[in-house]
This record gives structure tokens, C-alpha cells and sequence, in this order.
């Protein structure tokens, strides 16, 4: 049998799975930052093996989508940020591919009736179908910090703090910085996807259940009004806003205050560069606006996502 913990210096088993991202609960682990040491959180895909066996969202018993933690960062304060790099993700033997009705961008051709599937997991790939199986591309859906109070949703929307925000570069090798409003920052993670198509037309992916293994460092006084990525070649600032046209402003103003404050360049420079290299896109499906009650399942607002390249830096 698997030992998924191996090699771990913490190990967060999937009972520690919470249905918000929150500071008013007792932390699952207490860590230094800046020290290196690996964090596994297990999450959970008991939600999905409810629903292929039953296919009625009215009988789950399971969390939708919780997260493991969490974990409370000594020093972190308000103002600073979080840097979160993913090492591994560690996939179990199979994933899910679900069709939540009244859910995703596929919601009217898929219709009334739930769709499950099981898809085994192994060294050859992802077997999403009897022809199609494709390399494994794990990514972490859930990944946030804490409100400054109240709880924020492991659903929808994307929040300032991070949360359900199922971008693809949220894979190993990216570092996460996300923004500290509480004391300790209170970091929690859920929600692995085995592979997963930018936008996520199914508003699930492929699920799995796995280990996302990562350090945490801090970075003082590092104000950010929204998560970024680092990845190997890029700087990555995550636009929330509604509508669509608002989300894409704060991603560019934000990449644009990276090179004029952060960096020193002039306004001009950092104008021209972005007009000519500064690429954006659509990222999750999740919105970046509270839902109507009513229609839960409702993204308003929009995430978007906005690219500096490090050759240029």
C-alpha cells in the first residue's frame, strides 16, 4: 500500500478537510516560515465517489470541496504575503469526471441528468476515456489564506485571498503569493485536479484525490490586492472583478504597478511592454463575485489571468 506521507516533514491527513477557507478555528499545524520543510495536504474526493454511486445531489453527505488545514505561519501579520511553492502532487489511483447540473460551461447540452465517471490513475496517464489517455498535468484548484474575518467559500467565488481559484499554473514548480489579513495567515489547500483544460468547461475537471506537497515562505510588507504566480518563466497576476472588463483592469494595473513600483521602470517602459508581450486570458470558471443565493452555481464576475515574462525583467 502507498505511503503518501513519505518523505513529508508535516503530513495533513484529508480529516483535517474544512468546508471554508477561516481563522476562527484552532490550527491543524504551526510552522516557521522560510525553513524549507514539506507540507503535505491529503485532500478529499468523497463528494464524488457519493455522487457515481447515488447521482443526487440532494442525498450528499460529503463536503463539496473542502480543504486541508490550516496552517498557522509564525510572523505572518496583515500586509505581508505568503509565498507557497508546490513541489510535488502526489495522485491517487483514479479521478472523477462529473456533470453537476445547472453547473459549468456545458450545463445546457449536458442537461437535467448527473454524468460520472470513474478514471483510473496509473503510470501510463489519465485514462479520461476507453481511447483517450492523457499524461497526467496535476494542478491545485483551492489554495488560500484566511478573511479578515468570517469565512470565505472553498466554492465560488475567487477571493483577494485566493480560494477556488483552478488556474492551471497552480502545478509544481509555481510559487502562490497570496495576501495575509490575519495574524498567522491561516493557509489551507483542497481541491487537486489529475488534469485539467484552461477554463475548466465542466466546472470539475478531472478530480482527484492526492497529496499537494509545498513550503511556505514569507515575504513581509508585501501588499498585494490579489494572488500571483511565479512560474519558471513567468509572473502571473490574477485579475478578480466584475464584469469581465473590470477583472482584466486590475490584473494589467497590478502587473503594471509590479514594474513601475517594484521595479523601477518608467510609466512609458512598462506601457509599451505590456501592449507588446503582456498576454491575458480567462482563468476559472468560478467568478470573483458572491453568487446569487438563489443560483449557487451562478459564477458572476470573472478571473482572469495576466503574463509578465522574466526575459524581460
Amino acid at each position: 500500500m502507498t505511503d503518501y506521507s513519505e518523505g513529508l516533514d508535516h503530513f495533513l491527513d484529508k480529516s483535517l478537510g474544512r468546508p471554508g477557507f477561516t481563522a476562527d478555528v484552532a490550527p491543524a499545524l504551526r510552522i516557521a516560515p522560510g525553513t524549507g520543510e514539506r507540507i503535505g495536504f491529503e485532500t478529499s474526493d468523497a463528494v464524488y465517489a457519493e455522487l457515481h454511486s447515488h447521482h443526487d445531489m440532494a442525498k450528499l453527505e460529503a463536503q463539496i470541496n473542502p480543504v486541508t488545514g490550516p496552517v498557522y505561519v509564525e510572523g505572518a501579520r496583515p500586509g505581508d504575503a505568503l509565498a507557497v511553492t508546490v513541489h510535488e502532487i502526489r495522485l491517487k489511483e483514479h479521478g472523477w469526471s462529473v456533470s453537476l447540473p445547472g453547473s459549468g460551461a456545458l450545463q445546457h447540452v449536458m442537461g437535467d441528468e448527473m454524468f460520472t465517471r470513474q478514471v483510473p490513475i496509473d503510470d501510463d496517464g489519465v485514462h479520461v476515456t476507453s481511447r483517450h489517455t492523457f499524461a497526467a498535468l496535476p494542478m491545485i484548484g483551492c489554495m488560500g489564506t484566511a478573511p479578515a474575518s468570517g469565512s470565505n467559500s472553498t466554492i465560488m467565488p475567487a477571493y483577494a485571498e485566493g480560494g477556488n481559484m483552478d488556474v492551471t499554473e497552480n502545478r509544481v514548480g509555481s510559487t502562490v503569493y497570496l495576501p495575509v489579513q490575519v495574524q498567522g495567515a491561516y493557509l489551507s489547500i483542497g481541491d487537486i485536479h489529475a488534469i485539467m483544460a484552461e477554463g475548466e468547461s465542466s466546472f470539475v475537471a478531472i478530480e482527484a484525490e492526492g497529496v499537494a506537497v509545498v513550503s511556505i515562505d514569507l515575504v513581509p510588507g508585501l501588499t498585494l490586492r490579489a494572488p500571483r504566480i511565479e512560474t519558471d518563466n513567468d509572473w502571473i497576476f490574477v485579475g478578480l472583478g466584475s464584469p469581465v472588463q473590470e477583472s482584466i483592469r486590475h490584473g494589467y494595473e497590478d502587473a503594471f504597478a509590479f514594474l513601475v513600483d517594484d521595479h523601477g521602470w518608467t510609466k512609458g517602459d512598462a506601457y509599451a511592454v505590456l501592449s507588446a508581450v503582456g498576454h491575458s486570458r480567462l482563468g476559472g470558471p468560478t467568478g470573483s463575485v458572491e453568487p446569487d443565493p438563489l443560483h449557487p452555481f451562478d459564477a458572476v464576475g470573472a478571473v482572469t489571468l495576466h503574463r509578465v515574462p522574466k526575459s524581460v525583467l
